[in-house]
Formats: structure tokens, sequence, C-alpha cells
């Protein structure tokens, strides 16, 4: 590639166009399908057939690691449920709730919200509001706040329930009395749900085949592992209450921390909310550690219709001083999305002046390289060692912990029409010298064994 030199506005329009934290909306020209470089997973065939021919509600989980564009992948999810004549209610937890502390009860009083704000031309929220109101007497931190419940109608009813909200999303205490609040009360308030949803349904039958939620985000719940039960948060949420999820009296589709799909308590999961599907990583590399062309081609695709949005003049040889930054900066991303883009926004900062050179992407490699080191504890560098060589993860709570801060990244590889998972450490953990040296001490151990068995 030639150099070329290009303006301050387009560098900053560039950095703007990669932020990592915005999900594309449908018909986003930056979308890029990855489907075929994925394990050819497709959430609207297999999610979206099993509402649109489904007679019962519908309870599903989603899961992937986070970043990987799972959000994306939901929004056009919705417009394909709308399509199909469909009401779609999409919400982001962590718009609304500290992804720190999430219980099911915030799960349940999220949804309420967002139910009440959608069909408030449709139903009547004054039960729902009544209900709040009877809860909340009996806690006078709230006294302090603007929440009050002089009267009850649909537009307070939707204000009420973003402030309760709100006021858990920033006050741990608070929080905690309001959970526990809700706890003692949450069948009554489904009851009280699910009469204010079928009043919808009534009202919207002859528009809409029927409604959908969406919970987005509850992938990002921090795993807390409690040593007196044995239990994590997640196991706690998802199994322990996943009964009450699945009360609400319409199609659900709940976002999972990935740790918890690949665990020991996956069966008890699929059988309660039936086949749990994944998004995993773009394939940068095959399990024998070749690199995957078709999936580098596509993330250099990403990063080039970006680039287009900006200015549709402007070539990637103007951008990237060689084509193997580039190809480095793909390939380092581990098939990760969030990483790739981050990649770019952080190489994009370390330079005044374009195209991107060796020196800045290597700086952005090694900041975003440090980030991974700090996140893994000593015992943990000979898990990923073990996984490294064997492409497997045992189900055990370190790996899952790997798992979930993206230490450990899942793939989908294709063959014979069937889907096979396997997993690899993210490609920034490979030269790192801790992680090198158990490495060179799990080989010596195989050699060890095999020198043993003859």
């Amino acid at each position: 590639m030639a150099k070329a030199i290009v303006g301050q506005d387009f560098h900053r329009g560039l950095y703007n166009i990669f932020n990592p934290f915005n999900p594309l909306e449908p018909g986003d020209i930056a979308y890029v399908d990855c489907q075929d470089v994925r394990g050819d997973g497709d959430i609207r065939m297999q999610l979206g057939n099993s509402i649109v021919l489904s007679d019962q509600l519908v309870y599903r989980l989603y899961t992937g690691h986070m970043g990987a564009g799972k959000s994306t992948e939901l929004k056009r999810f919705k417009k394909y449920l709308e399509e199909k004549n469909f009401y779609v209610v999409y919400f982001a937890a962590g718009d609304d709730l500290e992804e720190e502390d999430i219980q099911h009860t915030d799960i349940l009083l999220t949804c309420t919200r967002y139910l009440i704000e959608a069909f408030k031309d449709s139903a009547n929220a004054n039960s729902l509001v009544n209900w709040l109101k009877e809860r909340w007497q009996s806690l006078e931190e709230l006294a302090s706040t603007e929440i009050s419940f002089d009267q009850a109608n649909i537009e307070l009813g939707i204000s009420q329930f973003a402030k309760v909200t709100a006021v858990m999303k920033t006050s741990p205490s608070t929080r905690q009395k309001i959970q526990q609040e809700v706890e003692k009360h949450t069948p009554s308030l489904i009851e009280e749900l699910n009469k204010f949803i079928a009043e919808a349904k009534r009202k919207l039958a002859d528009k809409y085949a029927g409604i959908v939620v969406i919970a987005d985000n509850l992938d990002r719940i921090a795993l807390v592992f409690d040593q007196a039960s044995q239990r994590s948060n997640h196991e706690q949420i998802f199994i322990d209450r996943s009964e009450q999820l699945k009360r609400i009296q319409c199609h659900m589709i709940y976002t999972i921390p990935i740790s918890m799909v690949y665990s020991d308590k996956a069966t008890i999961l699929e059988d309660r909310f039936g086949l749990i599907q994944s998004l995993p990583m773009i394939m940068t590399h095959t399990p024998d550690g070749k690199e995957y062309q078709p999936g580098i081609d596509r993330l250099k695709e990403l990063i080039k219709r970006r680039i287009q949005i900006v200015s549709k003049k402007i070539t990637l040889d103007q951008v990237f001083q060689n084509e193997d930054i580039l190809k480095t900066l793909c390939l380092m991303s581990g098939g990760h999305v969030r990483n790739l883009i981050l990649l770019m926004r952080t190489a994009l900062e370390r330079t005044l002046t374009l195209p991107i050179s060796n020196k800045e992407a290597q700086r952005a490699i090694t900041e975003m390289r440090n980030t991974y080191r700090k996140a893994i504890n000593e015992n943990e560098w000979q898990i990923l060692a073990k996984v490294y060589l064997s492409k497997e993860k045992l189900n055990a709570y370190d790996y899952h912990k790997l798992l979930f801060t993206r230490c450990i990244l899942e793939y989908h590889l294709v063959e014979n029409d069937s889907i096979k998972p396997w997993y690899n450490i993210h490609p920034l953990i490979f030269d790192i010298e801790e992680f090198q040296r158990a490495l060179q001490l799990e080989k010596n151990k195989m050699l060890i064994t095999q020198v043993n068995h003859k």
C-alpha cells in the first residue's frame, strides 16, 4: 500500500465511527454479515422460527462473548419479528440496572417498566402503579427522591417505574432494600403485569401476531460465587428463578452469560428454556493454527465499510501504511468485533496524521494486551496453556471465569453439516511472558507423559 496523508476532519470522523460501544441499527451500511465465518448460525432462523411457528409462549436464551455483536444481531432480530407482525419490546438492561448486582427482581421491574411504556395507549396500568405505591410506602429511604404516588395513571406509572430503576442503579443500599421488598411480593407483581399484558394483547389482536420482549445485556452480569451456598449469582437468576422468568405471559428472549451456558448447568438450562443459541467469534484461525482467510477478509470488510461511511473517496492505503498492519489488527482481535473496533480507535488516538503506522498499531495492541494481563490471576496461566494446546475447556469455575472475561474465546467450526465448538486463548495473551512460561511447562509435562507411556 502507498503512503498518503488525509485531513484532520477525516481523522476525527474516522475516530468517531469506530465507537466500540454502539450496536448497529438494522439497515446500517456498516453491518457485515459474518454468519458463514461464525459457524453458520442465524438467530432469525433459529430463535425466530421458534416464535413464529409456535402456538405456545416461547422463553429462550441467547449468549455469546460480551462485545461479540449480540446487540446488533438482536436489533436485526427485532426488525425480523416486526416484519412477521409481532410487537417487539427491546431493552438493554445496562441502561437501567447496575450490572454488578442484578437480581431476578430487577429484571422483572425493568420488564414491567418497558411494557407499560410500550402499551400505554392500549392497556390500563393503574393496578401496576398501585402495586408499586403499596410496596414503597415501607421504604423510607425513597422519601428523599422525587418518587411520588399522589395519583395513579399511565404516565405516572412510566415515570415512577423509571425513577425506581434509576434509584436501584445509583444507590446500592437502597437497591438491596428494593430487591428484598419486591422479592416478597413478586407473585402479585407478575399477576398484575400479566393482566396488563392480556389487555394489551386483546386490544392489539387484529394487528399483531403476539408480543415479544428482548432483554439484552444480561450477559454482562458480573460472576459472583457464594462459598456458603456453593452457587453463583448466575445460577440463582437463571436456574433458581427460571420459573418466575417464564411466568411473564409473552414471548421472552433473555441474554445470558456465556460462562453459564458452557458449564455443568447447561442441561438444566436447556431443560427449562430449550436449546440455547450462541454467537461465537469470527474465526481467524482453524483449530490447527492455520490462518482462516474468509474470517480475516470479513474483518477487513468491517473496517472498510466504516471508513467508507466517513468518506467514499478514501481507500485502505490512505488509512494504513501497509496491508500487514490491517491484517495484524484483525488477527490480534481474535475475531472479537468490539476488540477490533477498539484497537482501531486506540491506534487513531496514537497519531496526529494518517496513515496508521506499525508503531501506532503495536501500541494499541500492547495497551489491550496489558488489560488482559491484569485480568489473569497467577493460577490461571496454566489453565490458559492447557486450552491453547487442547482447544478444549473443562466445566470448572476457573474456566468459566476465563470464558466470561474473554481470555478464552469460543469458535464454531462447520464439519459435515454439523457445528463443532472449539476454544482458544485470546491471541493477545500468547506473547505475554507469564503465558509463555506456563505453555513451556505444560509442553514439558506432556513430553514426560509421552515418554512414560512408551
